[in-house]
């Protein structure tokens, strides 16, 4: 699987509020509701410019805080193709794997993208090709491709019970 976006790019220690505000939590319901809010405290034009397919790019403890679901929906629906960063906090990193969303870790190609660059990510070869040069990351092993290439554990489930 190939996603081919522009890089939008952030710092270290982006946090699951600043992702995606708390004060949402409990009042908007729907994917394209919660994805018009995905990073509006951080950049507020986000959510009006991304383009599907979209890669962010961010420093190290990406999603941490608390582990609602919202901060991965936020950018799934709004049209990121993949996050790329240097570490990622562990529940944010499943709750994308779970909901499809594709969660690098690869600080070499962190540290030589730039905003708007346009890149390509490999999901199957591991790895990115940037105008900085190429930069791999480890595959992602055969069952987390399977969810991803379903469009997440969901799908991927239900997928599986049909095939019974």
């Amino acid at each position: 699987m190939k996603i081919r976006g522009r890089v939008w790019e952030y710092g270290d220690d982006v946090n699951t509020d600043v992702i995606f505000p708390g004060k949402y939590t409990y009042t908007l319901r729907t994917p394209e509701e919660i994805a018009a809010h995905a990073l509006e405290d951080l950049d507020p034009g986000f959510a009006a410019n991304i383009q599907p397919g979209d890669i962010i790019v961010a420093g190290k403890n990406w999603g941490n805080g608390s582990s609602r679901e919202q901060a991965v929906t936020s950018l799934k629906y709004a049209g990121v193709g993949a996050v790329i960063a240097v570490s990622f906090a562990r529940i944010w990193y499943r709750n994308a794997i779970n909901n499809g969303l594709p969660a690098i870790a690869s600080p070499e190609a962190v540290a030589a993208l730039k905003r708007g660059d346009v890149i390509t990510v490999d999901l199957d070869a591991g790895k990115i090709i940037a105008p900085a040069g190429e930069f791999g990351f480890p595959p992602f092993p055969p069952s987390l491709q399977a969810i991803l290439a379903d469009g997440g554990l969901i799908e991927h489930v239900k997928k599986g019970l049909r095939r019974q």
